[in-house]
């Protein structure tokens, strides 16, 4: 989490992407690999308490579960969204590498926009994740 996890382009793309789909239901972005973690942006009203380590092991579960869905007539894995008593959390996992974005009430359209935007973002990018990062 020191900045570095993430190419700048890509943070910004993804920042980008969040901030014209989303507006200003937008929460968080958070980055994460399998072996690391950024967060690219918080609301200024959210206090900065979150235990993104304790997230991230959670929907880095994505990476792995991913697998259950394939050929399944439901078609091919696109999102997580997660509903909480405070907003919501739609996980986007594309190749090696996924993002979190937290956000107020929207409707299912939106996080479809959402989701569409944050596959695109991630499927160029994807060439640029350093795999053995965050390894000693």
């Amino acid at each position: 989490m020191d900045g570095e996890t993430i190419d700048a382009e890509l943070a910004d793309e993804l920042r980008s992407v969040c901030r014209t789909t989303v507006g200003d239901e937008l929460r968080s972005i958070t980055y994460f690999t399998e072996a690391d973690i950024e967060q690219l942006y918080l609301r200024s009203d959210l206090e900065q308490t979150a235990d993104l380590i304790g997230f991230a092991e959670h929907e880095r579960l994505g990476f792995r579960s991913q697998s259950a869905y394939r050929n399944t007539q439901l078609g091919e894995y696109q999102a997580t969204i997660r509903m909480f008593e405070n907003g919501y959390l739609s996980r986007v996992i594309r190749g090696p590498h996924g993002v979190w974005v937290t956000t107020d009430e929207m409707s299912m359209e939106r996080f479809e926009e959402l989701t569409s935007a944050l596959e695109s973002v991630l499927d160029d990018f994807a060439d640029t994740v350093d795999v053995d990062a965050g390894e000693d």
